[in-house]
């Protein structure tokens, strides 16, 4: 009788364990980057959903340890979400390889099946993985075609309720009329940036003005020189408190010549009236892109990359929103910057070199033979890319510039996806209130240990071999003297 009421106890306290979590989720989050930790931005949007979200996950069975963890971080984070929002998320989770139907379905939808290799008994082989889900409300729908494992989770998801939930989406306008790259090279940015705003082309030499409905404006690589009118519209929107990006040329190269030579379209006289110098000279780094040289050895042609400090790699940046998450921007003949205004303004930097950087002044000759030195490279955190916040007029306005105008056009080095999330963050950051910036490079980083010191590497090594071992043998010690002691006090006569 007294075992059957403890054998009742003990399954009526794990059924309220087990009601209690379905409303009470918590864990605990020990990553470097809190990656399984919500946002205050994903909260506030999941307590104030007045409509009912379905999330539809289309995930494959049966696969390797690494995919498989995906679809339980993923379907933990629905947990969370559902929990959250007060039963305004609901969730399902089906398997397309087991039905022909659900299948077709998924591929209807946008969600197209990846190619995952296996090993299962010491033979390679292929499978079909299904990696994504549908996001729905009412009757409109968003596609995550694939959720990449490592990758960021809680960005997508929260971002397509974003965009279904919302009623108006803020308006982003991509200045155009002097040079600047269409719509189309702005691919991959304009379709983030489309996720929660609306981006439309304006005109700056036909337009009167930036119209008052514009928070933010971006001017990207502008070839044509500017003329006092356009100043006039850029002037007029700063001074009204708007936010304007500018990513352009100070100067230029030319590969196929090995020339470098200063660019002049009046936009850096402009910007020296803010108290941002943008110098007509180039920027070198030690930490750099490569270009391919043709070389010839005897009879034969063959192509070789070399190291080119003209394409400057960024890898440390400044602690912002805005650079938060990156990993490696690539820049192609970036300028210097520096502030020369003054300290009503407030001037941070957010792209900078390594610490083994140098200048070289336009004009210039590129010796693609050249052997670089440590001494070549005398300065360090040399600014590429800043902010200016302060009045320019009768309100606070915003100022990011960058000295390079292609970094962020599609089919140039500007494809790496961080080249792309640098310019949406910093639209994002200008424009967006919510705090959603934070989560678009919010994923597992790339820690190869192969980059680390040899000594740290080897430490890594040995411990990771010898610290499981001597816990078992610490663990070992301790349960022996526990049993020796208790052997030495059943001995004894007082022992009853």
């Amino acid at each position: 009788m007294k075992n059957t009421v403890s054998v009742l106890l003990v399954a009526g306290i794990v059924l309220l364990l087990n009601v209690l979590s379905k409303q009470l989720f918590f864990r605990v989050d020990l990553t470097e980057g809190k990656q399984y930790t919500l946002s205050n931005a994903t909260k506030d949007i999941l307590r104030n959903l007045e409509d009912p979200v379905t999330v539809k996950a289309y995930f494959s069975e049966d696969l390797p340890a690494n995919i498989a963890k995906t679809r339980r971080d993923f379907q933990d984070m629905l947990v969370e979400y559902a929990s959250i929002s007060k039963g305004f998320v609901d969730y399902e989770f089906v398997n397309p390889n087991g039905d022909p139907v659900i299948e077709q379905e998924a591929q209807q939808n946008g969600i197209q099946p990846l190619t995952i290799m296996m090993r299962e008994k010491d033979q390679a082989k292929q499978q079909r993985a299904f990696l994504g889900a549908i996001v729905k409300v009412g009757e409109a729908q968003e596609v995550i075609p694939v959720i990449q494992p490592g990758g960021a989770m809680e960005y997508p998801l929260t971002t397509s309720i974003k965009k279904l939930t919302a009623l108006d989406k803020p308006s982003i306008a991509l200045l155009q009329g002097h040079g600047e790259p269409a719509m189309q090279e702005l691919s991959q940015a304009a379709q983030q940036l489309s996720i929660l705003y609306n981006v439309e082309l304006v005109d700056l030499k036909t337009s009167p003005s930036i119209d008052a409905r514009f928070k933010t404006a971006a001017m990207i690589r502008p070839t044509d020189t500017l003329r006092a009118d356009a100043f006039g519209k850029l002037n007029d929107f700063l001074g009204r408190g708007g936010h304007l990006f500018v990513a352009f040329d100070r100067v230029t190269g030319d590969l196929s010549n090995a020339s470098g030579s200063a660019s002049d379209i009046g936009l850096h006289g402009w910007l020296a009236s803010k108290g941002i110098n943008v110098d007509d000279s180039f920027v070198t780094d030690a930490s750099c892109g490569n270009v391919t040289v043709q070389q010839r050895s005897g009879f034969l042609t063959f192509n070789n990359q070399i190291s080119f400090p003209y394409l400057p790699i960024v890898k440390q940046y400044p602690e912002h929103p805005i650079t938060e998450g990156l990993e490696q921007v690539v820049l192609e003949f970036a300028s210097p910057i520096a502030f020369t205004g003054d300290s009503s303004f407030l001037f941070t930097p957010i792209v900078t070199s390594s610490e083994k950087a140098g200048t070289v002044k336009a004009p210039t000759y590129f010796d693609i033979q050249k052997e670089w030195t440590d001494l070549d490279f005398p300065q360090k955190n040399v600014v590429m890319g800043a902010i200016v916040e302060g009045n320019f007029g009768a309100q606070l306005g915003k100022l990011i510039v960058v000295s390079d105008g292609s970094f962020p056009i599609s089919g140039q080095r500007g494809q790496n996806p961080d080249n792309v999330s640098l310019m949406v963050n910093s639209i994002d950051w200008l424009s967006d209130d919510t705090g959603l910036i934070e989560l678009r490079t919010k994923g597992v980083s790339s820690r190869p240990i192969e980059d680390l010191e040899d000594g740290r590497r080897s430490f890594l090594k040995y411990v990771n071999f010898l610290l499981p071992i001597a816990l078992i043998l610490i663990y070992g010690f301790f349960r022996n003297q526990r049993s020796k002691n208790l052997r030495l006090q059943r001995m004894q006569e007082r022992w009853v």
